[in-house]
């Protein structure tokens, strides 16, 4: 791999000579621009504003433009006689866990191969110090005309350098949050997790671009001279439309686990078999059975009061004359029962 840049890494009083590499690679599909009536290529062609004549790379040269449009021309000699001391030096400033790196503040991703043998020990020795630190490095260093915040971390047996943005270049996410307040139930949690669960992990080597590879086939078919490949109906999408979220939550495991090979039950959701209306069980039968005691009971007096009601209309007269007699007859009754029983109980005088 071709070094884009030279310098060493100050660790301390130690320098490490290095090169600097670039870790990644784009593996877009990268187009031409083209006369779309004849399909001659358009290219750029850098010309000055002011005579209209094209201008080489070698004449072309820097400056910074103010508010009003001035140009202050600023030279290669200028920027090399600034005090920057990382010019050509990545200067390990500390050593923090890898944790208190917001991963919002990555940016390109660099190796750091030894530049020589002498950078040999060096090298291994910060190397191994981070591994057993189980830290990474914050440094700054200068490249491509700018000061840069760096984090040296090991890959492998390999120290890699990622670019990290500056502090003030990360923006607050104002504005970004939903604004309306929402809720979000047990329940739903409760399937998020499970969604979570079946979706399990995943090996990321696996993972490759599908739009990349269609291009490239739609490429290859349309340079033997056929059609380009036609795509796929897309899913029909409830963008803007109100979904029910437990119901689209349960769909996705059960989805989840199908394309996993698993059942298609939703976790953690247990379905109650349907109740038969034919079949009665004692429990129910003996509440059954209970109630219409209960109501038996209750329609008794209502009986008893109801004929009462009734005897007050045309025969009350004749049943409250009854009754007097009867009362009547009773008392008479009980009194000769009280003169007989006194009789019994007062002796007899003897005669002298």
């Amino acid at each position: 791999m071709r070094s884009i840049w030279n310098g060493a890494i100050s660790f301390g009083l130690v320098s490490i000579p290095i090169k600097l590499v670039n870790a990644t690679e784009s593996r877009s599909v990268s187009f031409r621009q083209i006369h779309a009536a004849d399909g001659g290529r358009i290219r750029y062609r850098k010309v000055c504003e002011l005579d209209g004549e094209e201008v080489s790379q070698a004449e072309i040269g820097k400056a910074y433009e103010e508010s009003d449009g001035t140009m202050i021309p600023i030279t290669d000699e200028d920027l090399a006689a600034l005090p920057l001391p990382t010019a050509k030096t990545i200067e390990i400033v500390a050593f923090v866990p890898a944790g208190e790196i917001d991963p919002l503040q990555m940016d390109a991703a660099y190796y750091l191969s030894a530049s020589g043998a002498p950078a040999a020990k060096p090298y291994t020795l910060l190397r191994e110090a981070l591994k057993r630190s189980d830290k990474v490095a914050v440094a700054k260093y200068a490249l491509r005309g700018r000061e840069r915040l760096g984090m040296l971390r090991v890959v492998d047996d390999v120290i890699a350098m990622h670019g990290l943005l500056w502090p003030d270049e990360i923006r607050a996410p104002e504005g970004v949050a939903p604004e309306t307040p929402v809720s979000v139930r047990d329940a739903e949690l409760d399937l998020a997790d499970a969604l979570m669960a079946t979706l399990g992990e995943v090996d990321i080597t696996t993972l490759h671009d599908d739009y990349r590879e269609a291009v490239e086939q739609m490429i290859a078919a349309k340079a033997e001279g056929g059609a380009a490949v036609a795509p796929p109906e897309p899913e029909a999408a409830g963008g803007g439309q109100v979904i029910d979220l437990m119901a689209a939550l349960e769909s996705s495991v059960r989805a989840a686990k199908e394309a996993r090979g698993e059942g298609g039950g939703v976790a953690g959701v247990t379905e109650l078999p349907a109740r038969k209306t034919s079949s009665r069980t004692p429990k129910e039968t003996g509440a059954r059975k209970s109630t219409s005691k209960t109501a038996a009971k209750k329609a008794a007096p209502a009986r008893k009061s109801t004929s009462e009601t009734a005897g007050s209309g045309a025969a009350g007269g004749k049943a409250a004359a009854k009754k007097s007699t009867a009362k009547s007859t009773a008392k008479k009754t009980a009194a000769k029962k009280t003169t007989a029983s006194t009789k019994k109980a007062t002796p007899r005088k003897r005669s002298a």
